[in-house]
């Protein structure tokens, strides 16, 4: 079975024991819930090496590792806001967490998708985003733990951006430029896929637990707000009956996160967000959607998102 390591000394003979499975997982992992004779119930999570997408995606198995160390180190800044870690068995790249019951936790994607707004959600998934960066910002023990470029590039700046720049000629230079700037940008502990799909919400006092840490890594955390806005605006074309009730909440969500963060680097990072958020549109509007226009209605932060997603004009 391989040699698990539990952070928790009380926790170790959850790895060795036997338990029936229910298949659960996503395109990057194998997850299973266990549940053991006693009735106690645990998440097991395998990274896998080749990605469950059509295209040949090979991932470094090592990021469970890293995945594991992001959500200890996320729970100890913001109580609540991670399943706790119970082992890790290095040889097989599987971490043992907590079970987070449905009863207790909603999806924060479904509930969006469903046409569901969830009040207070982007005000605390921000609020606590921006206390895990600004904990690790600047921290050289951090950085050194987490020095996984080559790791975020291959799952995020490659298959996200320059893929893209490839797919655009004509924005391919202004594209790169943002690759060079985010991939330079050394400052915090970074999740990486900071999406609605890998954030639950507690459903009786909204605190947000963040899920699939696998591309953790110390860097811009830019990269973490820009990934959640630009998933509320996409969703704003998704769900058009919610549409200004995603705008507003992308432009609060900025709003939140930019409080959060040290001072003396808002303003850079800010720019740094807006930069990031136009490139993810493109296969939308070439499906025929726009992005939402500018409102003079929802204030400043929204009229800087508006000015963001039309920053480059449009694709032919």
């Amino acid at each position: 079975m391989g040699l698990w390591v539990a952070p928790n000394s009380d926790s170790t003979k959850a790895g060795h024991a036997e338990s029936s499975c229910v298949p659960t997982g996503g395109v990057s992992s194998d997850i299973v819930a266990v549940t053991l004779d006693d009735g106690r119930r645990y998440c097991a999570k395998r990274a896998l090496q080749k990605l469950k997408v059509a295209d040949d995606w090979q991932a470094p198995i090592e990021r469970s590792q890293y995945e594991a160390a992001w959500l200890m180190r996320a729970g100890a800044i913001a109580p609540g806001s991670a399943p706790t870690v119970l082992a890790v068995n290095r040889d097989k790249n599987t971490l043992l967490m907590e079970f987070l019951p449905a009863a207790d936790y909603m999806l924060w994607k479904e509930e969006l998708l469903a046409g569901r707004w969830v009040v207070g959600a982007p005000e605390a998934v921000a609020g606590a985003l921006a206390a895990i960066h600004a904990a690790t910002w600047g921290d050289p023990q951090i950085a050194a733990a987490f020095a996984t470029d080559a790791m975020f590039d291959s799952l995020r700046l490659d298959p996200y951006l320059r893929t893209l720049s490839a797919r655009y000629p004509a924005l391919s230079a202004a594209m790169l430029g943002v690759i060079a700037t985010t991939a330079g940008t050394k400052l915090a502990l970074v999740h990486g896929d900071v999406s609605p799909k890998n954030i639950l919400i507690h459903r009786r006092d909204g605190h947000p637990v963040f899920l699939d840490a696998e591309c953790a890594w110390f860097g811009d955390p830019a990269f973490d707000a820009a990934f959640c806005i630009n998933h509320l605006i996409l969703k704003a074309i998704h769900v058009p009956a919610l549409r200004d009730r995603f705008l507003v909440g992308a432009a609060t969500f900025l709003a939140t996160w930019l409080a959060g963060i040290p001072d003396g680097g808002r303003g850079a990072a800010e720019a740094r967000v807006l930069a990031l958020l136009p490139w993810p549109l493109r296969g939308e509007r070439g499906r025929g959607a726009h992005p939402p226009g500018g409102r003079a209605d929802v204030g400043p932060d929204q009229g800087r998102l508006d000015g963001a997603l039309g920053a480059h004009g449009q694709v032919e």
